[in-house]
């Protein structure tokens, strides 16, 4: 196994193309299909699955690339400092369930670090994608939840995947609606008293499983519910349909406005939200400081 072959898979897997990817990279399309094939046989399986329709990763070989991607950006960071000395970005990822205050916590991370030094991602995905993210090293940290319900499954998959689970927030739960819903007041609702209401709900694709969806209670046989792709959307349905969502209570006024609030569910149910990273890949410091900023929302929480 070589750094060429390495740069090789990572460049058919970005462009989905055997000729395109060639073409990137300034070899014949025979050359490059051989490196790859040599390459496959030295690994004992498939990284790609070859159609008509183009070429695509094998489960396997999604996991490869991330780590390839791993071992080509240490490379390149060896190189710029110690043999061509040019300066290359160091990059930081994070992917996260739909939470406001992890976004804003990487708000102030990049107002701290600048984007000088460093190139910097945030996903706001999925349940399953923000594991797949961390786990194929396209992110070194996952923000999600674990609840009762929950908690079992995920662990599972934790460990399947050599990720470890560690708590940052513990949280009751919330009714987060807009200020103008006629419930909005109350200090307290019962989940009953939402009936006549929609309730909003992330929509998780193809794992749309209770034990993936972002909001507790996700067994309760709801009379109305919605399911969208993006926070603004929903946002949008609240104001516009009385809908609501089930949350941690932690507000973020600075993103989301001051035109929503936080009521009490009468509820025993808890939520631990917390992050998950690879078990083999210790913390980076960058990485120290974003869940540093994520724990600052301790004393904001509603409990």
């Amino acid at each position: 196994m070589t750094l060429v072959q390495l740069k090789y898979v990572i460049a058919v897997a970005g462009q989905n193309s055997l000729n395109d990817a060639a073409k990137v990279l300034f070899i014949s399309q025979p050359s490059l299909s051989s490196a790859i094939h040599s390459l496959e046989n030295e690994i004992g399986f498939d990284i790609f699955i070859r159609s008509k329709n183009g070429i695509t990763l094998t489960t396997k070989g999604a996991e490869f690339i991330g780590y390839a991607k791993s071992v080509m950006e240490q490379y390149e960071l060896l190189d710029a400092k110690y043999i061509s000395q040019t300066e290359v970005k160091k990059t930081f990822s994070v992917s996260m369930q739909h939470y406001t205050f992890a976004v804003n916590a990487f708000v102030e991370l990049v107002k701290q670090y600048g984007m000088d030094e460093y190139e910097f991602e945030v996903h706001e995905t999925k349940t399953h994608e923000v594991i797949d993210n961390v786990k194929n090293r396209k992110s070194e940290i996952g923000i999600l939840y674990l609840n009762d319900f929950n908690r079992n499954v995920l662990n599972k998959l934790f460990a399947e995947y050599e990720l470890q689970f560690q708590p940052l927030l513990e949280c009751g739960v919330y009714v987060y609606m807009w200020k103008g819903h006629p419930l909005a007041e109350r200090k307290e609702i019962a989940l009953e008293e939402l009936d006549e209401y929609p309730c909003l709900g992330f929509a998780q694709g193809e794992h749309n499983s209770f034990y993936f969806a972002e909001e507790v209670l996700s067994t309760y046989q709801y009379k109305r519910f919605i399911r969208a792709n993006d926070r603004a959307t929903l946002l949008n349905l609240m104001v516009g349909l009385n809908g609501y969502t089930l949350c941690s209570g932690i507000l973020c006024e600075d993103l989301n406005g001051k035109d929503y609030c936080a009521v009490k569910l009468k509820s025993d149910e808890r939520m631990t939200i917390g992050y998950i990273s690879r078990k083999d890949a210790p913390l980076s410091a960058i990485g120290q400081k974003y869940l540093e900023e994520i724990a600052k929302y301790k004393d904001k929480s509603l409990g």
